[in-house]
């Protein structure tokens, strides 16, 4: 085969947890009235301070157990500054540092697809475009709702080698997180979104493409398709030699196609640095016994 396809997956996930990651809000985002479950943690107000959720702590150690993940003694919580109308801080306070966990791995019909980290971070609030799409859209509304809630971002290493194999491991993944009660997995209510990566390298010239970011897929048959989509179009650039963008794009799936959002970001664009008004977590070898105590009731 002359075209060889490197994928590879985050996938943010909402955890079970009655209230927000930092706040007492109700984690109920989906069937409540727009901007009702807020309070000034979670919209950002100044001089409000967070406390971390330690439910989330643990379904964070429970899907660490479940996907054969280290869990590391000492994590810490980090501010991923930009800027976006449905982060009303300014910043998302995430784990960048020192993860969770790390090392994991899920197996696809025989194949070991390795998961690199796994962290605790909060959500954004969500947008709504008036219009048909985000690229015609005349006017947009923010929800903070979900604003704060707490999520497991599970990021994996570039194993995968087709859409179809990124779609199975979804599945797959989604069956574990909703059989230990980790997560709904419910992807048409945002509980498990995915971001994708993808390159293309030509064998045969030994050129590898610039690896290209797809946004909050939302379902895993749109996973498939708009990765299938993206290496098609990736591989129709190299052919006529045209360079191929590093950037962020979206998936249109009325149009089942993909459209440039902007260039990609590096790490330095974010200014990450340690979160002053959290403590380190440090999870202990009996509470990690203890969770897995529970797994096996």
């Amino acid at each position: 085969m002359k075209y060889k396809t490197t994928i590879g997956l985050e996938i943010h996930t909402q955890l079970l947890t009655k209230t927000k990651a930092f706040c007492s809000c109700s984690a109920n985002a989906f069937d409540s009235e727009p901007n009702t479950n807020i309070c000034p943690v979670c919209t950002g107000q100044p001089g409000a301070l967070p406390v971390f959720n330690e439910e989330a702590l643990n379904l964070g150690i429970k899907a660490a157990i479940a996907l054969n993940a280290k869990i590391n003694e000492y994590s810490r919580f980090d501010r991923k500054n930009y800027f976006y109308p449905d982060l009303p801080k300014g910043y998302q306070i995430t784990q960048y540092f020192y993860p969770l966990a790390n090392n994991g791995y899920i197996e696809i019909d025989g194949k070991k697809i390795r998961i690199q980290r796994m962290h605790l971070e909060e959500d954004s609030g969500k947008m709504f475009h008036e219009g048909e799409d985000l690229e015609n859209a005349s006017y947009s509304y923010v929800d903070y709702n979900r604003s704060g809630i707490p999520l497991i971002e599970i990021v994996t290493e570039p194993d995968i080698e087709s859409p179809e194999e990124a779609r199975k491991f979804m599945e797959k993944l989604r069956n574990i997180l909703r059989y230990a009660e980790i997560s709904s997995g419910d992807m048409e209510k945002g509980a498990l979104r995915c971001d994708a990566n993808i390159s293309i390298t030509d064998t045969e010239k030994n050129i590898q493409s610039n690896r290209v970011e797809i946004k909050n897929i939302n379902s895993f048959k749109f996973v498939e398709k708009a990765l299938e989509y993206e290496r098609n179009r990736i591989i129709e650039a190299m052919e006529k030699g045209e360079n191929v963008p590093k950037e962020t794009r979206g998936w249109n799936f009325s149009t089942r196609s993909t459209f440039s959002m902007r260039s990609k970001e590096e790490e330095a664009d974010y200014r990450y640095f340690p979160e002053p008004d959290i403590p380190p977590v440090i999870v202990t070898q009996e509470k990690i016994e203890e969770i897995k105590k529970q797994c096996q009731k």
